[in-house]
């Protein structure tokens, strides 16, 4: 299992290596690796659909609790299969519609990236090894939708695409490490058995609203529905694999896998049913407004997460089941339809639907193609489409009290709906062909034929149903902890009330697309909204961040060292000194335990003091290092009273080089320049003598806090012993503190080599004047 969701990593890594040879005629060969993971994945039905559970387990950091561990059962089976499935016929289809792009090779190195990581989202039953999966889709959708990034409004686009669904990833890691803390696994197959327990803990409510903010951005539900309109700027096999079948689709993943562990709550299916049917209504109303064929499918991709949102919040068994044969019914519709949307855009140059019809005269197969997918996305029988459909209406009509509210809302969303597909898969090629496309041809068989597959599939498991009842929706009820077994789909129902509300529907919808045409001045009106649209107010939230971030920096990032040391410094003083004074009455410090100053001290401090006030007044960069020096060599004289005289060895010597060294640099720097007004240094005088009166304070602190000596004890037990030296200092820097004196010792090293690289720059007289 690991194999196969490496797999498709290990293809866009050898695309580095031979990408060259995919950008011809060879680019079909690509097809190969999902098709071969689709047939490893239906060889599991069998085992599947008699209620086994396959598991794999390989440890990774055991110590984090991080570990690949893979289930593979009903949920998971469903959508690995629509990964690779769709992903061999878009595999195929990019073949021939990006034919000789320069960087087909590239394009296909995304697509292979973003399947392994939806596979390892998928099958992933690790919470921490879900989050990388998680996120890494997240990036390849970013490569993919920005694919022609010579384009502003694609990397725009990619931009916000990657910033939503990024900080959801953000929130579903903040989720993750609050249900390991409480349930005490990372496993979610083990969360499974402690329901109980996180529904009781203080945290649910947290946990609930962490899942629900990552499944709501990538699924692209209202209010966060607005990156997906725009990822349409992605060559069309992005949007098909990505914004139809797959990507869009891991948040309603992420909402079924939990709904067993985390649902069955109030909170919980009330908050599903509320998001989920305002983005269903929500982005179907958008589709009246749309004339381009890819915002229409797009909107209506919204308004159908919304619905998958909206049934697992109903929780029933009726809504469960309707919600696993919707994401069946909409990876085939939807994917059939953007298919074509790119053979319509590929072939005319345009997907304005206002200006497209008669179509079906130069490409009968796509015609046919759409036209079954129109009727399945419309619920007509006898496709798959009016099986999910019925199912939503039972569903809603089982809801008690709110029966008839929930069930209105789910009619009309179907109705525009209807409207949206019979706009992109009818429209196209029914009526006159204008005389500018009188030259358009069927474009090439591997263009075609995937979309036809794909409706065709949508009739052929409608008129058989158990087709995919025992081996595919069964299963998928038992992993959300529904009994599949009391599962039956089928096409036929008799006469009854969901039959008369699927007419309604169908009548409706029908009328309104014989009614209503689209219309550009109709979507010039809808633009007058956008102002207090989602998006705009996204955009303006994020442009006073930009305004605040620039205040922010022009105040505390404005490029002075002085600027830079003086905020830090005034921290310290301000948070250390609270943390010393807080909770103690007067002076911290009892004065009268420590013993008198000799006379040496005295001198040795006066010496320090004059020196002191010597660097602070010099008027000369030689005068002050001097005079730095005589500040170090009096404390390397307080280390020879004290009894330290290899410290004091020490010191005496780096004092020396230090001193040498600064006469080296400074000697090459500009004349000395006093850039400091009596105000700025009377701050910076307090400043410095504040901070350097809470040090002093510290340390004499220390003094008086009892010693624990362990650690001294072992070094001097074990210097000989175990390093065999017998001085213990340089043992435990040479020995027990060997990593840490080598990574001291580079950054010395890098800081010299970047001292060293500025003293040697040159810059022309132009450069000087501009950093000036």
């Amino acid at each position: 299992m690991l194999a196969a969701i490496l797999s498709g990593f290990i293809f866009s890594l050898l695309l580095v290596f031979v990408g060259k040879f995919i950008k011809g005629k060879l680019a079909i060969l690509s097809a190969v690796v999902p098709l071969g993971l689709f047939i490893y994945f239906l060889s599991f039905i069998g085992q599947i659909s008699e209620g086994n559970v396959i598991t794999r387990s390989y440890e990774w950091v055991p110590s984090f609790g991080l570990n690949l561990n893979f289930t593979l059962d009903g949920l998971s089976l469903l959508f690995a299969l629509l990964i690779t499935g769709i992903g061999f016929l878009v595999f195929a289809y990019t073949a021939a519609y990006l034919k000789g792009h320069e960087y087909l090779d590239r394009f296909y190195g995304y697509l292979g990236m973003f399947m392994g990581a939806m596979l390892g989202l998928v099958l992933s039953d690790n919470l921490l090894s879900m989050f990388v999966f998680w996120e890494l889709t997240s990036i390849s959708s970013f490569f993919l939708i920005g694919f022609n990034n010579t384009s502003k409004a694609s990397r725009k686009s990619a931009i916000l695409a990657l910033a939503i669904t990024g900080s959801g990833g953000f929130l579903l890691l903040a989720g993750s490490l609050l249900l390991g803390s409480v349930a005490g696994t990372y496993s979610i197959s083990e969360m499974v058995g402690m329901s109980d327990v996180l529904v009781g803990s203080e945290y649910y409510i947290w946990i609930v609203l962490f899942i629900f903010g990552a499944a709501f951005t990538k699924s692209a539900q209202f209010p966060f529905h607005f990156w997906l309109p725009g990822a349409m700027k992605a060559p069309t096999p992005v949007s098909t694999y990505l914004h139809s079948a797959t990507m869009v689709k891991a948040g309603i993943y992420l909402l079924l896998r939990f709904t067993p562990v985390l649902g069955d709550q109030t909170f919980w299916n009330t908050t599903l049913i509320i998001i989920g049917g305002i983005t269903m209504f929500y982005a179907a109303v958008h589709t009246l407004f749309r004339t381009d064929l890819k915002g229409i499918l797009a909107y209506s991709t919204i308004s159908v997460l919304g619905l998958l949102v909206f049934l697992i919040g109903l929780g029933t068994q009726y809504a469960l089941t309707a919600a696993a044969v919707y994401i069946l019914v909409h990876a085939l519709y939807k994917a059939t339809l953007f298919l074509i949307t790119g053979i319509i855009d590929h072939e005319t140059g345009t997907r304005n639907v206002t200006l497209l019809s008669g179509l079906r005269k130069v490409m009968l197969p796509v015609a046919i193609a759409g036209f079954l997918a129109a009727i399945s996305s419309a619920g007509m029988p006898p496709t798959i489409g009016f099986v999910g459909k019925d199912l939503v209406y039972e569903s809603t009509l089982g809801m008690g009290d709110w029966s008839i509210v929930l069930t209105i809302l789910a009619i009309a969303t179907n109705v525009l709906l209807l409207y949206a597909g019979f706009l992109a898969g009818i429209k196209p090629f029914t009526g006159k062909l204008p005389e500018d496309y009188s030259q358009v041809q069927l474009p090439s068989f591997l263009m075609w034929m995937p979309p036809v597959i794909l409706a065709v599939l949508g009739i052929l498991i409608g008129i058989y149903p158990a087709f995919i009842d025992a081996p595919l929706v069964r299963p998928v009820l038992d992993s959300v902890g529904m009994n599949g077994q009391e599962v039956y789909l089928k096409l036929w129902h008799g006469f009854n009330l969901v039959l008369a509300l699927s007419a309604i529907t169908l009548a409706l919808g029908i009328a309104l697309y014989f009614f209503l045409k689209p219309s550009e001045e109709r979507e010039s009106k809808a633009e007058r909204f956008e102002g207090i649209a989602p998006k705009n107010l996204a955009l303006k939230f994020g442009s006073g961040v930009w305004h605040f971030s620039n205040m922010w920096t022009r105040i505390f990032q404005n490029g002075f060292l002085r600027n830079y040391v003086s905020t830090i410094v005034l921290f310290l003083v301000v948070l250390v000194g609270y943390s010393l004074f807080s909770g103690k009455s007067g002076f911290p410090l009892d004065l009268s335990s420590f013993s008198r100053m000799t006379y040496y001290e005295m001198i040795i401090m006066g010496i320090m003091f004059l020196s002191v006030l010597f660097v602070v007044g010099a008027r000369s960069r030689l005068t002050a290092v001097v005079a730095m020096g005589v500040v170090g060599y009096a404390i390397c004289l307080m280390f020879v009273i004290y009894s330290a005289p290899d410290l004091a060895m020490t010191q005496f010597s780096i004092d020396t080089l230090t001193v040498i060294l600064f006469v080296l640099v400074l000697s090459s720097l500009p004349k000395y320049l006093s850039i400091s007004d009596y105000k700025m240094k009377v701050i910076d005088g307090i400043l410095s003598l504040s901070f350097g009166l809470l040090i002093t304070l510290i340390a004499l602190e220390v003094l008086h806090q009892p010693v624990n000596k362990e650690v001294s004890n072992f070094y001097a037990d074990n210097a000989y012993i175990l390093a065999k030296g017998k001085n213990v200092v340089n043992v435990i820097l040479v020995d027990f503190r060997g990593v840490d004196t080598l990574i001291e010792i580079s950054v010395l090293t890098v800081a010299a080599l970047g001292v060293f690289s500025l003293l040697k720059l040159r810059l022309k007289r132009d450069d000087r004047e501009l950093k000036d």
